[in-house]
C-alpha cells in the first residue's frame, strides 16, 4: 500500500523525493556525487556541492542539512581531501545548509557529493511534470559544460572560457530558485544536469503529456562551447542523451546540427528549467537580470503532438 505521506517518489524521474512531515512542512531528500570534473580539489568540492543542492531548489525548497559522501584512493593526500571537503563546506554555508557529517570509503577513483535534506510547504512543491500548453520555458544558466570540459582535456578550451564555465558550475541555483518561487503559476520545474537540456525537456514533456518546442537560436551558451562543438568536440554522454530522446524528437530541417549537439550536451550543475505563463516569465527574466543572473525564454509548451520535443 502506498504511503500517503510520500508526496513525490521515483515514478516521474523527479529531482528528489518529498515526504510530508506535517500539514505545513515536507522534507525534500536527494543525493548526488560524481568523479572530479576539474583538477582543482577545492573547486571540485564547490561544484559537487552546488550540483547536489540544486535538486532542492528545483523542487521549490530550501536546503537545511547535508551529509558528505566521499570516495578516496590511497594515493590521495590528506591536503587534497581537506580541500575537497572545504569546497563543499563553503558552498553549503553559502546556501545556509549545515553539514552534519557523512561517510568515506576507499575507492580507486575519487568521488564526492552530498546527501541533502531541504524543506518546502506541501502545497508549494515544484515538480518536473505539470507543464501546460501556453506556457513558455525559462532557462537560468547557459549550457555547454560537457563540451567545454571535454575540450579542456585536450587543452582546446581557452582559459577565460574555462574560468567562466567553472564559475557557472560552482554557482548555486539559490537566487534563481527563490525568484521562481515568487512566481504564482510555475507549472513545472527541473534542473538541467546529466541528461542535458534535451533529455530534461523530454522528461518534462513526457510526464506532462505535452509537446515542448525548443528554439535553437535562443539557447544561452557558454562562450567557446559552440566553436568546440562545431569542431566535433562532443562528450560521449551527449550521444547517449540523443539516443534516449531521438525516438521522441523532431528537428526542423533549418536547425544546424551544432545546436542539437549543444542541447544534448550533459551538464554539471546546470540551471533551472521552468514552465510558466508568458507574462510571469517576463517578470522572472527581468528579476533575474536585475541580479545579474541568466534568464532566457528558450521555448514553449504546446498541445501533445506526434513528438514530445520539437527543435526549431
Amino acid at each position: 500500500m502506498a504511503n500517503p505521506n510520500l508526496l513525490v517518489g521515483y515514478d516521474t524521474s523527479d529531482d528528489a523525493c518529498v515526504y510530508r512531515i506535517t500539514d505545513s512542512i515536507a522534507a525534500i531528500h536527494t543525493v548526488d556525487f560524481f568523479t572530479p570534473i576539474v583538477d582543482d580539489p577545492y573547486l571540485f568540492g564547490q561544484i559537487a556541492a552546488a550540483n547536489a543542492l540544486s535538486d532542492v531548489y528545483a523542487m521549490g525548497g530550501q536546503p537545511a542539512v547535508a551529509m558528505n559522501l566521499l570516495c578516496v584512493p590511497n594515493c590521495l593526500s590528506m591536503e587534497t581531501i581537506r580541500k575537497i571537503l572545504q569546497g563543499g563546506h563553503d558552498k553549503a554555508v553559502e546556501a545556509g545548509c549545515a553539514i552534519a557529517g557523512g561517510h568515506t570509503i576507499q575507492d580507486p577513483e575519487p568521488k564526492y557529493g552530498m546527501c541533502v535534506t531541504g524543506y518546502v510547504h506541501p502545497d508549494k512543491i515544484l515538480r518536473n511534470v505539470g507543464a501546460r500548453p501556453g506556457d513558455v520555458l525559462v532557462l537560468t544558466k547557459p549550457v555547454g559544460t560537457g563540451i567545454l570540459t571535454t575540450g579542456a582535456k585536450a587543452d582546446m578550451t581557452a582559459k577565460e572560457d574555462y574560468d567562466a564555465m567553472t564559475a557557472s558550475m560552482a554557482a548555486l541555483n539559490r537566487t534563481a530558485g527563490l525568484l521562481i518561487q515568487e512566481c504564482s503559476h510555475v507549472h513545472a520545474c527541473t534542473d538541467v544536469t546529466g541528461f542535458g537540456l534535451l533529455g530534461h525537456a523530454y522528461e518534462m514533456a513526457s510526464g506532462s503529456d505535452v509537446t515542448i518546442c525548443l528554439h535553437s537560436a535562443d539557447i544561452p551558451l557558454l562562450h567557446g562551447a559552440r566553436e568546440l562543438a562545431e569542431m566535433g568536440i562532443i562528450p560521449a554522454g551527449a550521444y547517449r542523451n540523443m539516443d534516449y530522446v531521438k525516438p521522441h524528437l523532431k528537428v526542423e530541417p533549418s536547425v544546424l546540427q551544432v545546436f542539437v549537439d549543444l542541447m544534448a550536451d550533459p551538464q554539471t550543475s546546470g540551471g533551472l528549467l521552468a514552465a510558466l505563463p508568458f507574462d510571469e516569465a517576463q517578470t522572472l527574466i527581468r528579476n533575474l537580470h536585475q541580479v545579474s543572473q541568466t534568464g532566457e525564454i528558450i521555448g514553449e509548451v504546446v498541445a501533445k503532438q506526434d513528438h514530445s520535443v520539437i527543435i526549431n
